[in-house]
């Protein structure tokens, strides 16, 4: 057993009703974590992302605001073998939480998706993805405001820099956003997964999880433009 750290403290854990969950950012709610920090013990599995991958396997990674929030649709995921949430995009050493979430950093909350490509393409994954976040939206992802939770698509070779223009472009042409499609698409640079804590927090804490997710409104605008949550 063994308490979360406050400075470290994710998003809104003395929060638990998605009406008031709503009003707030996770930076509004980390602000608050204090007051119950120390009341809140908490245990925390062992979700330390594997060092290596199976042969035949690739990687993308995806930075699409809140990370807890864009992995449970990534697991469920015939052919996806492992995901791990983390940071990407900046060129700090071994970011942490706090470093990431002060947004004086070029990092993002990212996710790193392991699959097999004989069951499930990029392009299909890509499709997934698009249906996790606000892709008209430049300033972050629905109430979590900043640069690190600017959505992205890092890409790691050029047939992959072309499968997301494309699907970008198709997107853009479905007519399902009034809005431009402004999620970028930029060249990968290194993943560091992120702390034990918020790999899989929708097991973790699933009650949490699930106010955050609908309070945030990602819930409400998948089910507005996709016809359910993904």
């Amino acid at each position: 057993m063994a308490a979360r750290p406050a400075a470290d403290k994710q998003k809104g854990a003395n929060l638990f009703t998605t009406a008031h969950v709503a009003k707030l950012s996770k930076i509004d709610n980390m602000k608050l974590f204090p007051v119950l920090a120390g009341a809140c013990v908490v245990l925390i599995a062992d979700f330390s992302p594997a060092q290596s991958s199976p042969a035949g396997t690739k990687s993308a990674v995806f930075a699409g605001g809140c990370f807890w929030c864009i992995q449970p649709s990534f697991d469920k995921a015939p052919g996806v073998i492992k995901t791990t949430v983390g940071y990407c995009g900046g060129t700090e050493p071994n970011p942490t939480y706090a470093l990431v979430g002060s947004e004086n950093t070029n990092y993002r909350e990212s996710i790193q998706i392991v699959y097999d490509p004989a069951k499930i393409s990029y392009e299909q994954l890509l499709d997934i993805y698009w249906k996790q976040i606000d892709p008209t939206q430049s300033d972050g992802q629905f109430t979590d405001i900043g640069p690190s939770y600017r959505a992205a698509i890092f890409y790691s070779s050029d047939e992959e820099k072309k499968i997301a223009e494309q699907s970008k472009e198709k997107l853009g042409h479905s007519g399902k956003f009034k809005k431009p499609i402004v999620t970028e698409i930029l060249p990968a640079m290194k993943f560091y997964p992120a702390e034990d804590y918020h790999q899989k927090y929708y097991q973790q804490d699933p009650e949490h999880f699930e106010a955050f997710e609908h309070g945030s409104g990602r819930v409400s605008f998948q089910k507005k433009n996709w016809g359910e949550k993904p």
